[in-house]
């Protein structure tokens, strides 16, 4: 039997740039649930895996990490546990898990890097869901160093791409975005926005960060994990601006400056993984929210975050 890579959340913005991708084999929900042990080693040991791509996670925005701190606690403390340990029991050689950017600490100089994880509380808006991320840390480095495994970690800045969720209350802020410029075109109503849009974020393309992890998985081998971030930041009012112009938005936009901006900047190191690929071209932001868009317009009625969406079109 050959030896194959297992991607978990195999349906979801990263995982899903590996279907198809001879010898790795991508698990979405449905397959097992990744919160019962029994069944992971069920799973996982009907097939032989020679690497983990953990990027099964509960994620949700910022209503979803305050109003359900237990359930996102729990989950993805069992998630990550149940995986990490099952590799081990099946002899998996490599294992890359995914962390947040939420595992920083809130009171921590910038920019970011991969020596300031723990070195203080995270945020309280999504502190049990970072703490959870940050025990799979924990985990992957004590399992480094008593069983001398190469499993290792990612920190991804905003990731975007097809495949994310668009749904506009608990989405990320550009599958948001996109799905809220989508509904005031089609509906002939006003763009309204919360915040000025001023706040500075980093963006990285679903892609580019399946790529890297590629690498990261059979190439990189230190117990700190690697922040994956092209280091650019940009505005949010430059990234309405594209999403307007490539959706051909001609109404009004609206800044509910009433609303909340959050964290002004929160710059990260890339420092690390651009030493190690000094060559990686990241994808410019305008191609990547294109490709998406197009996506996104193609298949609106399937895909994450717009089922439920009610559109009535404005008569001309």
């Amino acid at each position: 039997m050959s030896k194959k890579i297992l991607v978990t959340g195999g349906n979801g913005l990263v995982g899903s740039n590996f279907k198809g991708k001879k010898n790795y084999v991508t698990w979405g929900r449905d397959h097992c649930d990744l919160r019962n042990k029994y069944s992971v080693e069920k799973s996982m040991s009907e097939e032989i895996f020679d690497g983990v791509i953990h990027a099964a996670a509960k994620v949700g925005g910022l209503g979803g990490n305050m109003n359900f701190k237990g359930e996102f606690f729990y989950e993805n403390i069992m998630i990550n546990t149940n995986v990490i340990e099952t590799a081990r029991k099946t002899r998996v050689e490599n294992l890359v898990c995914f962390l947040s950017t939420c595992v920083f600490p809130n009171d921590v100089e910038y920019p970011l890097t991969e020596k300031n994880i723990h070195m203080g509380p995270p945020h309280f808006s999504n502190d049990a869901y970072a703490y959870a991320k940050r025990m799979a840390d924990i985990q992957i480095r004590a399992y480094r160093e008593q069983y001398g495994l190469n499993y290792k970690s990612v920190i991804p800045t905003n990731i975007y791409g097809i495949n994310d969720n668009f749904d506009i209350e608990n989405g990320h802020v550009v599958p948001s975005l996109i799905h809220k410029c989508y509904i005031a075109r089609e509906t002939n109503t006003p763009l309204t926005i919360w915040g000025s849009g001023k706040p500075l974020r980093e963006f990285i393309y679903n892609k580019d960060v399946a790529k890297l992890t590629e690498w990261v998985l059979h190439n990189y081998n230190e117990d700190e994990p690697i922040i994956l971030s092209t280091s650019e930041e940009i505005s949010i009012k430059e990234v309405v601006d594209m999403i307007i112009e490539i959706m051909n938005f001609k109404g009004e936009v609206k800044w509910d400056i009433n609303k909340p901006d959050g964290q002004y900047r929160k710059p990260s190191d890339n420092s690390k993984i651009k030493h190690y690929l000094p060559n990686f071209k990241f994808t410019p932001i305008y191609k990547g929210l294109s490709e998406t868009i197009s996506w996104f317009e193609t298949n609106y009625d399937k895909i994450r975050g717009t089922k439920n969406q009610s559109i009535v079109t404005s008569q001309q």
